[in-house]
């Protein structure tokens, strides 16, 4: 289609003005948003081609790192796959992912398309495309003033998978998550995920109790098809398929992640590949891509700072917050907060006083930064964690916190706008790949 062709040409125009212009990646969604101003439908055009399936990755929690982990675990099986590594899970941040492809008059040409999206945002995508497949996650309390509350999310995710064609796969362990199996429309495939009965004791890592122990929810039996993690450390894990093991297993592995929210995020993908390849699917090589996959940026993420380890961990909500301070909190490490309040990070910061920060009581804060560090010392207060210092803006806290602990291991927890911030800068300073560009890891160690 001509007009197709027409807004590649114009996106991709817009895509290098933005690089040109202020270096990066060339914005997540500008060139987006002028692709669809000359073609509206420019979104299902250039999927047209792709064949092997349209996959969406959503819930509150994990999607960046599971999609990174699902792409991989497919191209070690030989798939083209396209998908948004940007980290922009908004409809037009997927058009300009697409952008930065070789498009053949405007087509994507892929085997297979993987996309991270968030909750609202999948809506508009499966509005003008619909998912041949779903990978849904998990519910958990979210940002208010932007996702409501958790029933509002789950009815997202429910109508998601009422627009998926093929198949779904869900957490079996998230009574939110596991109640659409009974709304899918007929002919929709389903499978499962989650934690082996004898490491079910683990669930309240993740879970929040006030809302998921309810008496009506039981989960699904395993089938020969459902992915059960064990763990066994901190890193390694084994996937069995089937309640005895009858589809065959991957592990142990050891991922450069760790803690058990990575290894759901690890089975989970890895049982949405063996739904998308069926009896192509191989445990070697879904082992290498688990093995070899780095975090995202800002997600456990650990850069060479001066010859000591710094470990950036993105925190959004009270769900995500808990598990990275039962995660990554307990061990000897100078510490700083950085809170924004911008949209993607939710105005309202409220959320903080969900978290329990008694953990960090012992070690204490070095810093409290960001737009609301003035809030975040207030609230460790509440908890009797001592901070050293606050200073909002981002940059100088950095250079001080970088000064002050040169020697030490270093953490800073952040919301998403200051993880962004922060990241940039230390890509600046230690010559750090792209955010969002795959690049061989360089940190000298696992994360």
């Amino acid at each position: 289609m001509l007009k197709t062709t027409v807004a590649a040409l114009a996106g991709k125009a817009a895509r290098r003005a933005a690089r040109l212009r202020g270096g990066g990646t060339g914005g997540s969604a500008l060139p987006g948003l002028v692709a669809e101003k000359i073609d509206p439908g420019f979104l299902s055009h250039a999927l047209a081609d792709v064949r092997g399936g349209i996959v969406v990755v959503s819930g509150t929690n994990g999607k960046t790192t599971t999609t990174k982990m699902l792409v991989a675990v497919l191209r070690a099986h030989g798939k083209t796959v396209f998908t948004n590594p940007t980290g922009s899970n908004f409809t037009r941040g997927v058009i300009s992912s697409m952008l930065s492809e070789k498009l053949q008059r405007g087509r994507l040409q892929a085997d297979i398309a993987v996309l991270e999206l968030d909750e609202a945002h999948a809506l508009h995508f499966g509005r003008a495309v619909a998912p041949t497949h779903a990978l849904l996650l998990n519910v958990a309390r979210d940002q208010l003033d932007r996702f409501a509350e958790i029933d509002h999310t789950a009815g997202l995710l429910t109508q998601l998978a009422a627009m998926t064609t093929r198949g779904v796969v869900l957490n079996r362990d998230d009574p939110f998550v596991n109640r659409i199996a009974t709304t899918l429309a007929p002919g929709v495939d389903v499978s499962w995920f989650g934690l082996d009965a004898a490491a079910a004791d683990r669930l309240g890592e993740l879970s929040e109790h006030d809302s998921r122990e309810q008496d009506d929810f039981v989960p699904p039996a395993a089938a020969e098809r459902d992915g059960l993690l064990t763990p066994i450390d901190e890193q390694q894990l084994q996937i069995t398929f089937g309640a005895e093991g009858e589809g065959g297993r991957v592990g142990p592995v050891t991922l450069r992640q760790r803690g058990l929210a990575a290894m759901i995020n690890a089975t989970a993908a890895t049982s949405m590949a063996k739904h998308l390849l069926g009896s192509g699917f191989r445990a070697d090589a879904t082992e290498q891509a688990l093995r070899t996959v780095a975090p995202p940026f800002g997600r456990g993420e650990v850069v060479d700072a001066d010859g000591t380890p710094l470990e950036l961990v993105l925190v959004k909500n009270p769900a995500g917050f808990t598990v990275a301070l039962g995660t990554y909190g307990s061990t000897p490490t100078a510490t700083m907060i950085a809170i924004n309040d911008d949209y993607a990070d939710g105005r309202d910061v409220s959320w903080l006083y969900d978290v329990s920060f008694e953990s960090l009581r012992e070690q204490g804060v070095a810093l409290t930064t960001g737009v609301r560090g003035w809030d975040m010392a207030l609230r460790l207060q509440y908890d009797d964690v001592p901070v050293a210092a606050t200073e909002v803006d981002l940059g100088r806290a950095l250079e001080t916190f970088l000064a002050d602990h040169r020697d030490e291991p270093k953490r800073i927890f952040c919301t998403y706008t200051a993880m962004l911030a922060l990241r940039r800068m230390l890509g600046e300073r230690y010559d750090l790949p792209e955010m969002g560009v795959d690049a061989p890891d360089t940190t000298g160690g696992a994360a």
